[in-house]
């Protein structure tokens, strides 16, 4: 099997976890849990959910090494975010570093702009930061931090799958305007969250 076709399946699995959950809520009712809610966790969020999605689209845009490093590095990052989060460590102006993360991912990829890895793979890891952040902050009382960081860790690697898919299937519309206009709404959401956190 071709990997195209891998994880073109692997997005489409993805997609049937991912889609049902979407909400636009960052706190999760009650305070059980641990792997389900952090695996959750990233879905119930529509900020968090699209920044994630646009990480994905974005490397696909972007091509080369940024396919599959970019995925990564967010998660991997993320998880620092939330330790500091569980930790109680301060990160000011939490909500307005997520905003701005999918105002500048979507751009990103309405524009398409294509830096060095040396430039998107530090933005990418800020944004995690913030993200993982707002993943720890959250963290259910009665939750166990490692279970639940390994939920979210996986549910945000789905979602990039799921991204990395759109974008590769995507490109190839019309010489990839249809993934430019995708990343312009997404961006305009970003805005939306910008003005709902002031």
């Amino acid at each position: 099997m071709l990997p195209r076709q891998i994880l073109s399946r692997l997005a489409l699995a993805s997609a049937v976890l991912v889609l049902p959950k979407v909400a636009l809520a960052h706190s999760l009712a009650g305070d059980g849990g641990g792997f389900v809610h952090g695996f959750q966790h990233p879905l119930y969020g529509l900020d968090h959910l699209l920044a994630m999605f646009c990480v994905g689209l974005w490397g696909a845009q972007m091509g080369g090494r940024s396919v599959w490093l970019l995925p990564i590095i967010f998660p991997l990052v993320m998880v620092a975010g939330g330790m500091a989060g569980i930790g109680g460590l301060e990160l000011p102006l939490v909500e307005l570093g997520i905003a701005l993360s999918v105002i500048l991912l979507g751009a990103a990829i309405a524009f398409p702009w294509r830096p060095s890895l040396w430039m998107a793979t530090p933005l990418v890891a800020v944004f995690a930061v913030y993200h993982g952040y707002a993943h720890g902050v959250e963290l259910p009382n009665a939750a166990d931090p490692t279970d639940y960081a390994i939920g979210f860790v996986i549910a945000t690697g789905l979602i990039h799958i799921v991204g990395l898919a759109v974008g590769l299937g995507l490109y190839r519309m019309r010489g990839g305007e249809v993934a430019r206009v995708l990343g312009a709404v997404i961006s305009l959401g970003g805005v939306y969250f910008l003005v709902s956190a002031a």
